[in-house]
Formats: structure tokens, C-alpha cells, sequence
């Protein structure tokens, strides 16, 4: 099973890993896409008022911009610790057994705007760039990593993908058949809607579930039964669709 999570805005400063090698990450088909993003990021950062509009930062993250300026010479942490934020929270990485590390060394991907996907212990500098920048040059960063992204994520599944990507990073490359998570919340009279400020809680909490459970899932169906064993309702919306439900 591979798990596909989003990245954050918000990550951890510092490291104890050694600067950024992008031939030391995974999907080294991936490398030359990189390169020239990082590069051109890190030249951009050289003008703080044409990075703050690329990047739509306000007045007062400047500093968000020294982070990339220091991409080449910055520590480095396992990317499962370098991303902040509610769903990484609900995930508790930290809590995890030495049997829990293993097996999301195994399943877990970060989907990212600048590295297109890292594994959770994949070593990467702080940065800022999400999804919907808009790099000079560059156009679209969905036209800079289609399709060398999708083929390099359908090449590394072998098995169950689950999509817990928002819609921003899907379109950087969409992995087809994999099943995704609509979180939604029940009111008292029985109406449904979409979930905003508990969603990525909820698909945090489904995360763990998954990347903890001994078993091997091979549908959705087998997946709303790990979610439910640890404590999730959930419901199936179709065969590449699980239902989360709140109150």
C-alpha cells in the first residue's frame, strides 16, 4: 500500500542531516525536474518583492523567503518531522513503535511542490513553495511535473494507492484508481457537508490507521475496515472513494 499525504505550509526550522542532495531522495527519475526548480527557486529568492508575488507572501514573510535563499546549504530532517501542521499532529509520527517507523518508511509519501514526492524519511531542507506558486518562467508547476511525476508514483506502487493529497497536489500527478477521502461532517437532522477546519485532522487520523495496521488492504472495502477498527466512521462512496464521517 503506498499512502500519498499533502505537505504543509507551515514546517520545522534546523536538522542534524547534512545539506540537500536531491540524488539521495527517492524517485531519482525525478532528479533534473528538481534540479531546475530548486534552482530557479533559489535564484528567485535574490529578489524578495518577485518572490513575495510568486510565492504570495504579505509584507511581514520575509523570512520565508531566507528559506529558500539557504536551500542548497540548510540541515536537512527526515520530511516526516520537516512538515507541521493538523494532519501531521493527528498523524503523531513521534509515536510511533520501531515496527510503526518501519512500515511508514514503507507506505508513507509526501506530496510537494518542490521535490514532486518524498518518502516520510526522506531527508529535505525547510522551504517555501506550494502548489499554486507561480515560478517565472515556469508557467503551471502542475505543467512542470506532468506526467514525469505520475509515472514515477504508479511506478513505485505496488499495490493500493490512497490519495490523501488536496486537490492542488493531486494535479501535480494524479495517480489513476487510487482511492481518495472526502471527510464530511453529519448534522443532527441528518444533512451532510463538506468538512473545511477538521478535514486534514480526520485524514491525519486515517493516515495512522493505515500506516500502523499489520494488514495488507486490497480495495476500499478493506480500508473502511482499518479505519473503523481504530476508532473512524466511515462509510464506502464508491471503489475509489472512502467517506469519512464527524459530528
Amino acid at each position: 500500500m503506498l499512502i500519498l499525504l499533502p505537505p504543509s505550509e507551515t514546517k520545522s526550522d534546523g536538522g542534524d542531516g547534512s545539506p540537500l542532495d536531491l540524488h539521495g531522495l527517492s524517485l531519482p527519475a525525478l532528479t533534473p525536474l528538481r534540479q531546475k526548480l530548486a534552482d530557479a527557486l533559489v535564484e528567485l529568492a535574490g529578489d524578495v518583492d518577485a518572490s513575495s508575488a510568486a510565492l504570495g507572501l504579505g509584507p511581514t514573510q520575509a523570512d520565508e523567503i531566507e528559506r529558500n535563499v539557504a536551500l542548497w546549504t540548510s540541515p536537512t530532517t527526515p520530511a516526516l518531522s520537516r512538515y507541521t501542521g493538523v494532519l501531521f499532529d493527528a498523524l503523531d509520527a513521534r509515536g510511533f513503535t520501531k515496527a510503526g517507523r518501519t512500515r511508514a518508511a514503507e507506505r508513507l509519501w509526501i506530496g510537494s511542490a518542490l521535490f514532486g514526492a518524498v518518502r516520510a524519511y526522506d531527508p529535505i531542507p525547510s522551504y517555501r513553495l506550494s502548489g499554486t506558486s507561480k515560478i517565472p518562467g515556469f508557467g503551471t508547476l502542475r505543467s512542470h511535473w506532468k506526467p514525469e511525476l505520475t509515472e514515477a508514483l504508479v511506478g513505485e506502487a505496488n499495490g493500493l494507492v490512497v490519495d490523501l493529497r488536496s486537490g492542488t497536489y493531486q494535479q501535480l500527478g494524479p495517480v489513476p484508481g487510487a482511492v481518495t477521502a472526502t471527510v464530511l461532517t453529519e448534522k443532527p437532522d441528518g444533512s451532510r457537508s463538506v468538512v473545511s477546519h477538521f478535514n486534514k485532522h480526520h485524514k491525519g487520523l486515517l493516515a495512522r490507521a493505515l500506516t500502523l495496521t499489520t494488514a495488507e488492504p486490497k480495495d476500499v472495502r478493506a480500508l473502511a475496515r482499518i479505519a473503523s477498527k481504530a476508532g473512524l466512521r466511515v462509510e464506502v462512496g464508491s471503489p475509489t472513494e472512502l467517506i469519512v464521517l464527524t459530528e
